[in-house]
């Protein structure tokens, strides 16, 4: 069991120098890194609350969000190599399922809607990368592959190799990923202006057919 724990941090750290070219040395990541340190203490807590000790998980809970500014309960089920960049504001909720190699950013939320029990947070598939700010929210589950957009709003399912942008979060065009399966954040189209030229090329069709159709006559 020791030996499988170290493994999965040592897997945790690498993802870090992996995607975060800021990633100096071993003693930054440790110490510097409040994405990797709120992720080594929810490892703890969930072990705990999984072995059903009151208390304990979420105090480790309370306390690692007044450190490093990260709330994940103890009970959220977070897979391997996850890494949460910058970090400030994260949320993840109690019923929340994260897949393996999953990236999000400072300020993203993985929330419920209303006060139902049950199972009320979202469920991420593999390969997931969610921007700044984005909010995903409810018992919805996103696909393998997906990128979501700086702040947008997520409430529906998303299928897999999907990106969404936009509030509420729509599905755009996969070319804004790059080669090495990156959510390009400059690239990523506003739907709504993308819908609104769509129209005025249309409208201007249709004003040039009338045009032609009245000098006819």
């Amino acid at each position: 069991m020791i030996i499988r724990a170290l493994n999965k941090i040592k897997e945790d750290i690498k993802v870090i120098y992996e995607k975060d070219p800021a990633a100096n040395n071993l003693a930054e990541v440790i110490f510097c890194y409040p994405g990797f340190q709120a992720l080594l203490a929810h490892r703890i807590a969930h072990k705990l609350a999984y072995w059903k000790i009151p208390f304990i998980p979420r105090y480790i809970s309370y306390l690692t969000r007044i450190i490093t500014g990260i709330e994940i309960h103890p009970k959220a089920q977070i897979g391997n190599r996850f890494f949460i960049d910058h970090g400030e504001g994260v949320v993840i909720g109690e019923t929340a399922i994260i897949g393996d190699d999953v990236l999000i950013y400072q300020q993203v939320t993985l929330g419920g809607i209303g006060s139902e029990h049950g199972k009320r947070h979202p469920t991420l598939g593999n390969n997931v990368i969610i921007g700044a700010g984005a909010k995903v929210l409810g018992n919805i589950t996103i696909g393998d592959n997906v990128r979501i957009g700086a702040g947008s709003v997520v409430i529906e399912d998303v299928p897999e190799n999907s990106t969404v942008v936009g509030v509420p979060g729509r599905v755009v065009h996969q070319k804004f990923i790059n080669q090495d399966g990156v959510l390009m954040h400059n690239r990523i189209p506003d739907p709504i202006k993308c819908e609104l030229k769509r129209l005025t090329y249309e409208i201007k069709d249709i004003k040039d057919k009338l045009d032609k159709n009245s000098a006819e006559y």
